[in-house]
């Protein structure tokens, strides 16, 4: 490959780059438009809440679905290279971290609150403070670049891992959530209210 190729590679790289920041950046500005507090009301910022059903769930900085966005880094690293396969690293990024976006902006829409409060374990669920859904961004971003790097066997037996994990502890991960969102089953909403 000739410098000037190489160069223009660079650059390329380097464009997606920024635009994955500017939709990361969107996504904040967006939040704070639709009215989403900044931090947890309790005034302060935790590294992590351990708390599934607590005022400080998704107001801090990691908590118990932290994982659950690991592995939407995965599934979205998955889905670049099926579908953008020749495209930079980069390219792939800028699509995850939009899709990503995307569904943090819906996930703190009135429509999903509600339909979590009604249909999910999450009764009081009032929304992510900005710096949360910021910080799932980030952790989604992690995955994806884990995923770029680890063997496919590794990066599912991690996401098979992460799932077992959280299902057994909290009664949640990421396939319940979906499944709750989605289909709610009056059983399993039974199961993961502890009964």
């Amino acid at each position: 490959m000739s410098s000037t190729n190489l160069s223009h590679s660079g650059l390329s790289s380097r464009r997606w780059l920024l635009a994955a920041l500017v939709l990361f950046l969107l996504q904040i500005a967006a939040l704070y438009a639709m009215g989403r507090i900044p931090i947890c009301e309790c005034g302060y910022v935790k590294l992590w809440e351990g708390g599934v059903n607590t005022s400080g769930n998704s107001q801090h900085l990691s908590d118990w679905y932290t994982p659950s966005h690991i592995i939407h880094g995965f599934l979205f690293y998955g889905l670049g290279w099926l579908i953008l396969r020749r495209a930079p690293l980069t390219a792939r990024l800028s699509l995850a971290v939009l899709i990503e976006a995307a569904w943090e902006l819906l996930e703190n829409s009135p429509l999903i609150i509600d339909r979590y409060r009604n249909a999910t374990m999450a009764l009081g669920y009032s929304g992510d403070s900005i710096i949360n859904s910021a910080m799932d961004t980030v952790f989604m971003t992690a995955g994806f670049f884990a995923a770029s790097r680890l063997p496919v066997w590794l990066t599912m037996l991690i996401a098979v891992f992460f799932e077992l994990l959280t299902g057994y502890l909290i009664r949640d991960n990421l396939t319940l959530n979906v499944l709750m969102l989605v289909w709610p089953v009056e059983a399993v909403k039974t199961w993961q209210g502890g009964a």
